[in-house]
Parts: C-alpha cells; structure tokens; sequence
C-alpha cells in the first residue's frame, strides 16, 4: 500500500537524486528530450509552498512531482482556465514498471476537485511514443505537439523540440 503526501525539506537531496537517475536514464535512451539540473531554489519554493509531493512504500520515497496552478507559457490561452498542472514526475528505479502515474492521477483528481480545478494537465517534451502511451493509458487525452512560442524562463529543455499537452477533463 502506498500513501502520498506533500515532500518536506529533508527530502530535497532525495528528489534531486531521482531527477539524476531520471535524467541518466533520459540520455541513455538517446531519443528523447533530458531533463537539466533543475534550479533547487525553485524545488525548495515548490516544498515550501506545498506543490512538491511524494508517494511512499514502506518508508521508502519511490516517486515525486511537482504541481502548479498556472503554466502559461505551455498552455497559452488554455492556461485561463481551473487546473492543475503536473511536473516533473521521477521514480526510483527499484521500483519502475509499477504504474504510479495511476496512482498520480488518482490522487490529482481528488486534489483537483478539493481545489475547485477542473483540468489535471500535464506535458512533456519530444516525439516520445512510449511515454504519450503511457499517459493516455493512465487517462489523460492527448491534446498533440505543439511547438512553443516564448521558452524564456522555462527550464533549458523546453528549447529541444515540441512539447506534448497531456488533459483529463473533470
């Protein structure tokens, strides 16, 4: 059994060594976009400001992510309406292959729903069939590639290539 519930100070070292493994793992498949070393002033804010989550195994941190309420810059005009917007989803490796974006979008849509959000929306970068299937067999609609107009103030791996717009519709 799993529980999730917000990440807290003590576990920054262990997020930023899941989004490590997430980024070797990304280079080693040589086909699809690799995630930067993210800013840890903006992962402290997201534990801060209680955005920044983790779900847990027997003690054990196996995935994290990170929410927001705008995301303007991807979504353009869409970004008006109630959502929520997932980041950046990394898993320890010990325990891939478990599906926990299920579980993820289990938990979204009841956070969604507590927060007045219709939409639980999510993106990611790159042509990467695997993972497109991946979110569409956990519920999200595929909204298509689009390339993005204005990546300025976006993490660096917005700027390689088209990014993917993932929704589930409450």
């Amino acid at each position: 059994m799993h529980q999730i519930e917000n990440s807290n100070q003590e576990d920054i070292e262990e997020i930023f060594r899941l989004y490590r493994i997430a980024s070797d793992y990304q280079r080693g498949k040589k086909t699809v976009v690799v995630w930067p070393e993210f800013d840890r002033s903006m992962v402290n804010d997201e534990v801060v400001q209680g955005r920044q989550f983790k779900l847990i195994i027997n003690e054990e941190i196996v995935c994290v992510w990170a929410i927001t309420f705008s995301d303007a810059q991807i979504w353009g005009e869409k970004n008006a309406d109630a959502a929520i917007y997932i980041h950046r989803i990394a898993t320890n490796p010990n325990f891939r292959g478990h599906n926990f974006v299920v579980a993820i979008v289990a938990w979204a849509k009841g956070y969604a729903v507590a927060q007045q959000k219709r939409y639980i929306r999510l993106d990611t970068l790159g042509e990467n069939k695997g993972l497109i299937r991946h979110y569409t067999g956990a519920g999200f609609d595929f909204m298509g590639m689009f390339e993005l107009d204005n990546v300025d103030g976006l993490p660096p791996h917005y700027k390689n290539g088209p990014v993917c717009l993932f929704q589930i519709d409450l």
